[in-house]
């Protein structure tokens, strides 16, 4: 039976790499390359540095309940450049995400020492800048964007050395693995990926986790990457609908993230609740 407590799960030294809130929209009319450099302009001087990157694509979950089948590859004719653009602070840490039909806030380690500022200050800022956007959409008479997807995304690196040693002791880390054979018959596991969905209540939309060994960037170390992705519909547009919706994601991840790894290893993150 699911957890029905309003207290979330609280840990004093959490295992987060990376989040993500992000908003999906149908793709915006007539919003063309001018306007990255416009909106820059009018944010540069709290994301004053730019990358330029092929565009996301558009994700959508879906409830209908016929065969789930991956997303189909083609050839799409575009009238204006498919691209995102990153807008990033002095550290690197905060940027946003920008393309076509979505809007992106993340924050993320660079040096591993940075301490996690916490949900309620990363959804401060994709609040305050979702409405600055929108007003520069404004401004430029485009269209507001009819929201059709939130999601909220935690990338957790696990490292080997604290609280397990290896595959053989992945029942130290994730609750539901018993690492036990029928027969005896296999050895410890060498490497282990994992993929698993559940279903939100009244079809809200879906939590992903993946469980993956990956070879950390900053110091080119291997760790388990555990990724928590929620993802769904708001009741509509408005400001106060989305983030309804981008707390309840956050709920999700949160109570997963602790029903889906073990005790041991939430002393060792000092869980407080």
């Amino acid at each position: 039976m699911a957890n029905k407590s309003k207290v979330l799960p609280e840990f004093a030294d959490p295992p987060v790499n990376e989040t993500l809130l992000s908003i999906q929209f149908a793709p915006v009319p007539n919003f063309g390359i001018q306007h990255y450099g416009l909106y820059w302009a009018s944010i540069r001087q709290s994301f004053p540095k730019v990358q330029t990157l092929p565009a996301l694509p558009s994700v959508t979950e879906q409830f209908d309940d016929r065969p789930r089948r991956q997303p189909s590859i083609g050839i799409q004719l575009l009238t204006q450049p498919d691209v995102r653009c990153w807008f990033l602070d002095e550290t690197g840490n905060r940027l946003l995400q920008v393309q076509r039909d979505r809007f992106v806030h993340n924050w993320r380690q660079i040096s591993g020492n940075e301490k996690y500022p916490r949900y309620p200050s990363v959804k401060k800022t994709l609040h305050d800048e979702w409405i600055r956007f929108c007003d520069f959409l404004a401004k430029e008479k485009l269209d507001v964007p009819q929201v059709n997807q939130c999601e909220v995304t935690y990338v957790n690196h696990i490292d080997y050395d604290k609280g397990w040693s290896g595959y053989g002791q992945f029942s130290h880390v994730i609750a539901g693995w018993s690492g036990k054979g029928t027969d005896n018959f296999l050895p410890a596991p060498e490497r282990v990926n994992m993929e698993v969905q559940y279903r939100l209540p009244a079809n809200l939309g879906r939590l992903h986790i993946s469980v993956e060994p990956v070879i950390r960037a900053r110091d080119s170390k291997e760790v388990l990457q555990v990724t928590l992705t929620a993802r769904g519909a708001p009741a509509s547009s408005t400001v106060a609908d989305i983030f309804v919706w981008m707390d309840l994601g956050r709920e999700w991840i949160v109570k997963g993230f602790a029903d889906f790894t073990t005790q041991s290893m939430h002393k060792i993150w000092g869980r407080q609740a």
